[in-house]
């Protein structure tokens, strides 16, 4: 157990932040499932500006590295050009 009153309230504030983190995340993956679920260009293009956002705030924060946010725009960018 923590012994000083700063290295308790850093337990405290990690903890909420690791819930935030991890909320954020999930609802990411989320959206790109969904993204990926879709037939149409149409539909895809809202959802895509939607994606990339989310992305390039989740690398912003570190919680997950600019390299795998990079890489998810792309691929995703890529399925959404495919698209008829």
């Amino acid at each position: 157990m923590a012994n000083h009153k700063s290295s308790i309230k850093r337990i405290r504030a990690n903890a909420a932040k690791r819930l935030r983190n991890r909320y954020q995340a999930k609802t990411t993956r989320n959206a790109i499932k969904k993204l990926r679920g879709t037939a149409t260009k149409a539909e895809a293009q809202p959802l895509l500006a939607k994606v990339i956002s989310m992305l390039d705030r989740l690398a912003k924060k570190n919680v997950i590295h600019k390299n795998k946010a990079s890489n998810n725009k792309s691929k995703l960018t890529k399925f959404v050009n495919n698209l008829k």
